[in-house]
């Protein structure tokens, strides 16, 4: 199932996000709780307590960041 390419900010910043999202929450669980017998839950937790945060702003940053890199790099 493929998606419209006017939804392609929209599911880039989700897939991002939720990516990022669950790898900063697991390094951040397991640096500052450690890595114990519920750090699965923990991990989970923090997930599900940053994404809302995660993803309108990569939602908004997406698109700047996207025209800032041809900029930095060369053709």
């Amino acid at each position: 199932m493929k998606f419209p390419k006017k939804y392609f900010n929209l599911i880039y910043s989700l897939l991002m996000s939720v990516i990022m999202g669950l790898m900063m929450a697991a390094v951040l669980t397991a640096i500052l709780t450690g890595i114990g017998g519920d750090f699965v839950m923990r991990w989970l937790k923090a997930f599900i307590q940053v994404w809302p945060v995660a993803f309108p702003i990569l939602l908004l940053l997406a698109p700047f960041v996207k025209k800032l890199t041809p900029d930095l790099t060369e053709p």
